[in-house]
């Protein structure tokens, strides 16, 4: 029976936390979190030893891994993503209890921080102290840099498992993609990044910062095989034509009036025919929820309208499954309780119902 190291178990229990407990919470949505620990463990007390139990059941679980960053400090329009992997979480219990995933829990979150690459070393000292109760740790403080440092000790002690990320704002997806990219490159692998975003985010920097849910992608093309190998769907907000984007960075866009203009089919024929040119091996699968057509999506930070609708997305994906194997993945940028469509409750359902079917089938791809 294989083992969990002691190294790794050591980490992943300072690093991260129970399910649900990624977000700071004093009153809101409380019973929310009560409720999920009641699903997934029984009871809604001594949480924490009981999901450190869980942890040494990791060696032999499903190859799916699910990890919630929940941190919104990379966003910059309408905060809350940091509620996406709690509220997303309890859809995926309530309407697809049959996904074959083992639940890692959530990265610990300091709300103010971004990447410690930000932090001065009196600052560093005093999150340690906050975090685990030592100034001198060598534990990483911030969420961007805590996901990618323990997500680096993961795919060496677990090269074929996946993780399914859950967030947060887009700038979470820099040290997932990150550490899957450069576990990859290890084993050998041609890897690819299929983006679903209303957004570019291929921005240098946002108000100096570097890291952010604009910029992120631009960060990991050094990691990919070729800039090409980042092909982004669903575009339609941006300040520049995509000839631009193409030319500046050399990624592939297909924006969404593509999808409108030329038919969801062919766009899945040129898609499939780069990936074919490229001899991708595996594929990652990043899904900003603004993607999908604000009529369906509101509850997010930048919710933009003529966007692609569930369907078209789901069929995109399944034609892009059928052919390659989809070994990550994450769901980003679900506020659920930021409301722009003036609906409420509703719209974060419906939110909710879209986000709730693609991870669902990206976890299943991944659990393959």
């Amino acid at each position: 029976m294989t083992t969990l190291s002691t190294l790794l178990k050591n980490k992943l229990e300072q690093c991260l936390c129970p399910p649900g407990n990624g977000v700071f919470t004093v009153n809101t949505a409380k019973e929310r979190k009560e409720q999920l620990h009641q699903v997934l463990f029984g009871q809604a007390t001594n949480i924490d030893n009981l999901w450190k139990d869980t942890l040494n059941k990791l060696p032999e679980s499903a190859n799916a891994i699910i990890l919630g960053i929940a941190s919104d400090c990379g966003g910059g329009i309408l905060r809350g993503a940091n509620w996406g992997p709690l509220f997303l979480r309890s859809t995926l219990l309530e309407n697809y209890a049959h996904l074959n995933a083992f639940d890692l829990g959530d990265i610990r979150v300091i709300p103010h921080l971004l990447s410690d690459k930000y932090l001065n070393n009196a600052t560093l000292a005093n999150c340690r102290k906050a975090l685990y109760q030592n100034d001198k740790s060598e534990y990483c403080v911030s969420p961007l840099s805590i996901t990618e440092d323990v997500l680096h000790d993961f795919y060496a002690e677990f090269p074929n498992k996946g993780v399914f990320g859950l967030g947060g704002d887009h700038s979470v997806s820099y040290p997932l993609t990150k550490a899957y990219l450069q576990a990859k490159k290890k084993q050998g692998k041609r890897t690819g990044i299929i983006h679903f975003d209303a957004h570019t985010d291929l921005l240098i920097e946002r108000l100096g910062i570097d890291l952010c849910f604009g910029s992120w992608c631009t960060h990991i093309l050094e990691d990919l095989p070729a800039p090409e190998h980042l092909i982004q769907i669903g575009i339609r907000s941006s300040g520049k034509p995509k000839s631009h984007w193409e030319n500046t960075f050399g990624v592939k866009q297909h924006w969404a009036s593509e999808v409108k203009e030329l038919g969801v089919e062919k766009v899945i024929e040129n898609i499939l025919s780069q990936l074919a040119q490229q001899n991708i091996d595996e594929l990652y699968v990043s899904f900003d929820i603004d993607a999908i057509d604000d009529s369906y999506a509101s509850a997010t930070g930048t919710p933009e309208p003529d966007g692609l609708m569930p369907a078209q997305a789901i069929q995109i994906l399944q034609a892009i499954a059928a052919k390659y194997p989809i070994t990550g993945g994450d769901m980003m940028e679900i506020a659920p309780f930021t409301d722009s469509s003036g609906q409420g409750k509703i719209s974060r359902d419906n939110t909710l119902k879209v986000a709730g079917e693609i991870s669902a089938f990206l976890i299943g791809e991944i659990s393959k």
